[in-house]
């Protein structure tokens, strides 16, 4: 006999947005709605939503295909994007091979790490060598957004399955408006996927997979290697470390093996990545460029140290959380607080940036009420960045630099927002969607893998508990708990 294909969560039963969106296109889900195995299956769904949007999305970016991304075109029509123009400057339209002909007499020095080096050159191989470099430029466009849709599909189908009741909270993915507007703008979403992958293989209990794709991820992007502070300290509160200790080691050798071979044929041109990166000032989008537009900036020699300290500020307010809260938070919540917090306080805060926080935002917060409010700021600072480099080099620009400061304001509070929903979530586990769902057994971490269900064997109010009077008492009998019922003092299971 057959299984029965596993149903599922469906928004329009939990989120009161889409119940609303709902009522003008049917109503509810009937007894026909699509389940995991069905042919209208959700994954079938949300690709076809993907491919849509995405298209959408390449749409905009016509204009500046139609001029060969050149003049004031690529911001006045918001359309720009650094695939074909890098092309050019960094030696592929050449011939010259990133890292290893770099230097004197030979290519320029790329400026990302190894792995997204060797995606970059795959398109350029397959573009070829006919014709003029700038129609060779736009052909090289053509052949990233075609691998850069791969890659989203991959993320939407990734994100779908971590949870696997709730797989339309993948939607959030497919549908994000600041992601159809960047995804073509930087090959971000390679390692975007990567990173949904490795998520996908730790909700399955495959540490060492996920290490793996954690490894590649991490060679792609720095940002990837943030996921490793929270989970550790999710692994040590839960008991957990010798599968942490599995997806770090198989995380570590796997980048080795993708580095080590180009340090040693060139370290200069390996290390560019690096170099770039530390001696790098205040640039776009940072609250360092904000505040020295306001005239109260640090000095710039002091960039480097002070959002480094911000942001290992904001990493152990996190670990106070992990550690703290009376549930054990999930690991999707962590991920996303910590790649924002890096975000908020990086150097340069690039529009394309916000794709790597939507499939965490995905996991983490699956409510569009708050989704949207935070893409509202993503999408306005997306349009202000444009304006604002309009005649780059000159004060004839679309947008005054104060009106530009402001838009980078708006970001950093749309996504402080979304961060403290997720932070009253974790304190207050009633109003988290996933734990409170209605399926009992997806009240812990149902895309934690071996964190799901698993008792705590440490945490800082166990350890405040135990040096108590006896009869003291913390909060409860379920406090420390990770399987417990933590939507159980909110019977009416309000969100």
């Amino acid at each position: 006999m057959a299984p029965v294909p596993e149903a599922v969560v469906h928004p329009a039963e939990q989120d009161p947005i889409v119940a609303a969106a709902a009522e003008r296109v049917g109503g509810a889900a009937g007894r026909r709605r699509g389940r995991l195995g069905g042919y209208w299956s959700p994954l079938r769904v949300l690709v076809g939503l993907t491919a849509l949007t995405y298209t959408v999305g390449f749409l905009t970016k016509m204009p500046c295909v139609a001029e060969g991304f050149g003049g004031d075109a690529r911001y006045t029509r918001l359309c720009y994007s650094d695939i074909p123009v890098l092309y050019q400057l960094r030696g592929f339209a050449d011939g010259w091979l990133p890292y290893l002909q770099t230097g004197e007499g030979q290519g320029p020095p790329l400026e990302y790490p190894v792995l997204t080096g060797f995606f970059m050159q795959v398109a350029s191989w397959i573009t070829g060598t006919g014709g003029s470099a700038g129609g060779r430029s736009l052909t090289f466009f053509a052949i990233n957004v075609v691998l850069l849709f791969a890659c989203l599909v991959v993320t939407v189908v990734c994100t779908a399955l971590v949870v696997r009741r709730r797989p339309w909270d993948a939607a959030f993915v497919a549908l994000a408006p600041a992601l159809v507007l960047t995804a073509v703008i930087n090959w971000d979403l390679f390692a975007v996927a990567l990173t949904a992958g490795s998520m996908l293989a730790w909700s399955r209990r495959r540490p060492g997979w996920s290490g793996v794709l954690l490894g590649l991820a991490v060679a792609a992007k720095f940002y990837p290697l943030l996921l490793l502070g929270p989970l550790l300290l999710l692994c040590l509160r839960a008991g957990r470390i010798r599968a942490y200790g599995t997806l770090l080691g198989s995380t570590l050798l796997t980048w080795l093996v993708v580095n080590v071979p180009v340090y040693l044929a060139n370290p200069d041109g390996w290390a560019e990545f690096y170099t770039f990166s530390s001696v790098r000032g205040a640039d776009w989008g940072s609250v360092w460029y904000a505040l020295q537009a306001m005239k109260i900036g640090v000095p710039p020699d002091s960039v480097n140290l002070v959002a480094t300290g911000l942001l290992a500020l904001l990493c152990l307010g996190i670990a106070a959380l992990i550690l703290g809260a009376r549930v054990r938070p999930r690991y999707a919540q962590v991920a996303f607080l910590v790649v924002a917090a890096f975000c908020l306080t990086n150097k340069v805060y690039s529009p394309q940036y916000v794709v790597w926080l939507v499939p965490l935002a995905a996991l983490a917060r699956p409510r569009w009420r708050d989704f949207l409010v935070w893409q509202a700021g993503e999408v306005v600072y997306f349009a202000a960045i444009w304006y604002f480099l309009q005649q780059y080099g000159n004060d004839n620009k679309g947008l005054p630099e104060g009106w530009y400061v402001a838009a980078i304001w708006v970001h950093v509070a749309a996504t402080a927002y979304y961060a403290g929903t997720i932070v009253r979530d974790i304190l207050r586990p009633q109003h988290d969607p996933v734990r409170s769902d209605g399926v009992p057994e997806h009240r812990d971490d149902p895309g934690g893998g071996v964190l799901d269900g698993a008792p705590d064997a440490w945490s800082a109010r166990r350890r405040a508990a135990s040096a108590a009077p006896v009869g003291a008492g913390i909060g409860g009998g379920t406090d420390d708990v990770g399987g417990a019922d933590p939507t159980a003092d909110a019977p009416d299971g309000s969100r």
